[in-house]
């Protein structure tokens, strides 16, 4: 991709993710995300049913009159992005290719973030670390993700999630708020969901198109794998084979839901179709999880 391109299409995203960030998602992120805890910040009079827990018996002693600790809200969070750039995420029917709907989310959560003074970072991965961006706050920042969500080309095809998540909680030592965002049509991950799930706030992100759940009856097509890059002839007009391929989407969605439910970490379901807008899951998300 030319220079000129990516910088038009960094913009074009920035317009509108950060649009959605600011009069859509920031409100719900802050809710969500309340911060580690909180910090002292200053001491005053004791007023009216304030918490006798919280007075301050040196100052008081000195000054002959109540006196509080008042506390705020520790609100500096990091955010991590563990992004799937495998070759299945080059895939799309519909409305837009899955890396491309991957990439306006990143860019809506990043803006999200450091709206709320947060640090944002990446992994990318596919079946090995591709490239790591440490959490850092500011604009120049969340613009250079964006840029690498355009233009990054992983070096391999297929998709290895535990060794990502192996390597996130490695080298995030602090509790981070990750989103791992993949179709998660890999599987054997189920150990190191576990591992990050106890150490740190996670949410999935399964993104899958309209074709990935069912075939159109169009008569025989061939198909090919994005990842072992093998092709086959498939009889669309096969009605057992469309059940069978439907039956298959399905299990391996029951079989991600069951894996997140047993490591305590959530999940969100998104899709290429525009008539299930991404917009919706999350913000429903954002709901439950501030509610």
């Amino acid at each position: 991709m030319e220079t000129s391109e990516l910088l038009k299409k960094v913009r074009k995203i920035e317009i509108k993710t950060k649009n959605l960030s600011n009069h859509i998602f920031s409100g719900e992120y802050h809710s969500t995300f309340k911060g580690r805890g909180m910090s002292f910040n200053e001491v005053r009079e004791y007023q009216f049913g304030d918490d006798v827990r919280n007075i301050d018996w040196n100052v008081t002693a000195r000054y002959n009159t109540p006196f509080v600790k008042v506390y705020e809200e520790e609100r500096e969070l990091t955010v991590m992005l563990l992004i799937d750039v495998s070759e299945s995420s080059f895939f799309g029917t519909v409305n837009q290719m899955k890396n491309e709907l991957v990439t306006e989310m990143s860019a809506v959560i990043a803006f999200s973030a450091i709206n709320n003074n947060d640090k944002v970072g990446v992994l990318f991965f596919s079946d090995k670390i591709e490239k790591f961006i440490p959490p850092k706050k500011g604009k120049s920042h969340i613009l250079r993700i964006i840029r690498e969500l355009l233009a990054f080309e992983a070096g391999q095809r297929s998709t290895d999630i535990e060794q990502a998540l192996r390597y996130f909680s490695n080298v995030m030592k602090k509790k981070t708020i990750a989103f791992l965002v993949s179709d998660f049509m890999d599987d054997g991950y189920q150990k190191a969901l576990d591992l990050v799930g106890r150490k740190h706030d996670l949410i999935g992100i399964q993104v899958s198109d309209l074709r990935e759940e069912s075939l159109p009856n169009v008569g025989v097509i061939r198909v090919k794998d994005a990842e072992t890059n093998q092709a086959i002839w498939l009889d669309t007009s096969n009605k057992k084979l469309r059940t069978k391929y439907a039956a298959h989407f399905l299990e391996n969605q029951d079989r991600c839901k069951t894996a997140f439910l047993k490591s305590g970490a959530d999940l969100i379901s998104v899709t290429t179709d525009h008539r299930k807008p991404y917009v919706k899951q999350m913000m429903s998300f954002f709901k439950r999880r501030g509610g």
